[in-house]
């Protein structure tokens, strides 16, 4: 079979001018010993190396305009389709080896994995009756047959309807509850013996919330917060409010975030959220508690940057919906939550926070979630907004909470606290105080200067 010494000649793709190509300023060699099939190989006109002769060598030199009669393509096609054959092999086998290598350390991982914190906790509080709570409070349930689950909610019928049907009427009528997870509207019983609490009152409700039940509560109870947002008056965020509102500057605290609709973890389909606190050990134990096969827990000790993305994506999936009703299209679309990434990591860093949060789960994450599915309250908001309704009948249509209307105007007054310009935030701000229209809204947006992206 013929070999070529030039990687170039391997090119199954040959033209008439093809030596100019591969060969610009090589002579071609052609080997016309008649004991051997013909080889070719490629010398280069401009080396003045102590090369052997043609005569020498028994060859003949052939003109670079050699028809491509004289060299046999199927030949060297051949020999370029094996090394190709072996490459995709080779590839294949180093993906393989790399899989099994974090297969085993996932199982070396989990081996190790502490289990304690599930296998001694006995009763779960979590308050509120919403579709997040009792997402929530199904999961844990789920965990662990003996664990007790108390559900608090103020709705006697939902209450009722958890105890006789297993079923949250209001909510998830159609989805089977764990038989261990119990309600009540009794603040005492709920509170008794519990280890550990999820928080799910909506941020606006919750400091008057807690300073009614604040005398049932241990002082060190760990408080999980699912509520997501900065209460309208103060700009305060859940980790500020639950232990003011419990008079405890040391009441434990957790805070819980990302990509989760509440329909979806019901329904035990696969996703991935973090836990944030101040203390390791604390951080560490939530994860225990709520990791499982469908859903996967990481730690942070960002809290800063966990609740503010937490609370700013709300508000951003507004402009996004808003983009939707109004029928902008995709590259508006992508452009708009682009700055408004921007917009929330300007200020986050000011408040404090860390980079790899804002990216992570609990930013981008949950930004893509709210901003670009149907099921997001928010997003919802923005949509009906953009085609032309009132706010006050989306809201009075809605029989759950959008945290991102309330969260708008605390937004604004934190971008002038930390002097961060937030053109896309404040704008939904004034559509939601009913100081600019969607359409005013776009114009204003594109005629902002053409600046340096930051």
């Amino acid at each position: 079979m013929a070999s070529v010494s030039d990687a170039m000649f391997l090119s199954p793709l040959f033209t008439p001018n093809w030596h100019l190509r591969h060969f610009p300023e090589k002579l071609i060699i052609l080997n016309l010993r008649s004991n051997s099939k013909p080889t070719f190989r490629a010398r280069s006109l401009s080396s003045h190396s102590q090369t052997p002769s043609a005569a020498q060598t028994g060859t003949r030199c052939l003109p670079a305009k050699a028809s491509a009669v004289d060299f046999p393509p199927s030949e060297a096609s051949n020999d370029a389709v094996e090394p190709a054959a072996e490459r995709t092999k080779d590839r294949r086998r180093a993906v393989r080896i790399a899989w099994e290598k974090l297969v085993r350390w996932s199982r070396s991982w989990r081996s190790k994995a502490k289990t304690d914190v599930l296998q001694r906790t006995k009763k779960v509080v979590v308050l509120g009756g919403g579709s997040f709570g009792t997402a929530m409070a199904a999961h844990v349930a789920d965990r662990k047959a003996e664990l007790e689950v108390n559900m608090l909610v103020r709705d006697p019928q939902v209450c009722r309807s958890i105890n006789k049907n297993h079923s949250n009427c209001k909510y998830f009528p159609e989805h089977k509850l764990p038989e261990n997870l119990i309600a009540t509207t009794d603040a005492k019983a709920a509170l008794l013996g519990a280890d550990y609490c999820l928080h799910a009152v909506p941020v606006q409700f919750s400091s008057s919330f807690l300073e009614s039940i604040a005398e049932y509560v241990d002082p060190g109870l760990p408080f999980i917060s699912l509520s997501k947002g900065l209460e309208l008056n103060t700009l305060r965020m859940m980790s500020q409010i639950i232990p003011q509102a419990l008079r405890n500057p040391r009441q434990p605290f957790i805070a819980l975030s990302g990509p989760s609709f509440a329909l979806e973890l019901m329904k035990k389909l696969p996703t991935a959220m973090v836990v944030a606190s101040r203390d390791k050990n604390l951080a560490n134990a939530a994860q225990q508690l709520l990791a499982s096969e469908k859903l996967r827990i990481n730690t942070s000790s960002d809290v800063t940057g966990v609740e503010i993305a937490g609370a700013l994506k709300n508000v951003l999936a507004i402009a996004a919906g808003i983009v939707e009703g109004m029928n902008l299209g995709n590259n508006s679309m992508a452009a708009l939550v682009a700055q408004g990434c921007s917009e929330i990591r300007w200020l986050a860093k000011k408040m404090g926070a860390k980079s790899a949060t804002l990216g992570g789960l609990s930013g981008t994450g949950d930004i893509m979630l709210t901003c670009f599915v149907n099921l997001s309250r928010n997003r919802t908001v923005g949509v009906r907004l953009g085609s032309g309704e009132k706010l006050e009948n989306i809201l009075s249509s809605m029989n759950q909470v959008a945290e991102g209307v309330a969260t708008a105007g605390a937004v604004i007054a934190l971008a002038e606290k930390y002097n961060v310009k937030m053109p896309v935030l404040t704008a939904v701000a004034r559509i939601i105080d009913n100081e600019l229209t969607p359409q005013k809204a776009v114009l204003e947006l594109m005629s902002l200067p053409q600046v340096e992206e930051v």
